[in-house]
């Protein structure tokens, strides 16, 4: 399993819109991608701006190559990108041990 993690920065005072576009974004068109298997979300707390989302997938080539390149991503991006004070910071992560 991968870990994505993407680091997302948006305008002031946008929170509740975005946060409606997020969620609306996973559930019609990243939920369909190939390998998905999961998402959270995280709000930060002295940056309220500032958001940390996971997303869980089958392999790195169904996030790189399967969603990214593929047309879901164009949705995904038409639902969230009007909310981007700057493009995210995305990495990639393998589970190295489970607690």
């Amino acid at each position: 399993m991968i870990l994505e993690i993407a680091e997302i920065r948006i305008a002031p005072g946008q929170q509740a819109a975005f946060e409606a576009a997020l969620q609306h974004g996973i559930a019609t068109v990243i939920s369909r991608a190939q390998g998905f298997t999961g998402a959270k979300v995280n709000r930060g707390i002295e940056s309220p701006e500032r958001y940390i989302l996971q997303v869980f997938w089958d392999t790195l080539e169904d996030h790189t190559v399967h969603f990214r390149g593929g047309a879901l991503f164009a949705e995904w991006r038409a639902i969230v990108g009007p909310f981007f004070a700057a493009p995210p910071v995305v990495e990639h992560f393998t589970l190295v041990s489970k607690p």
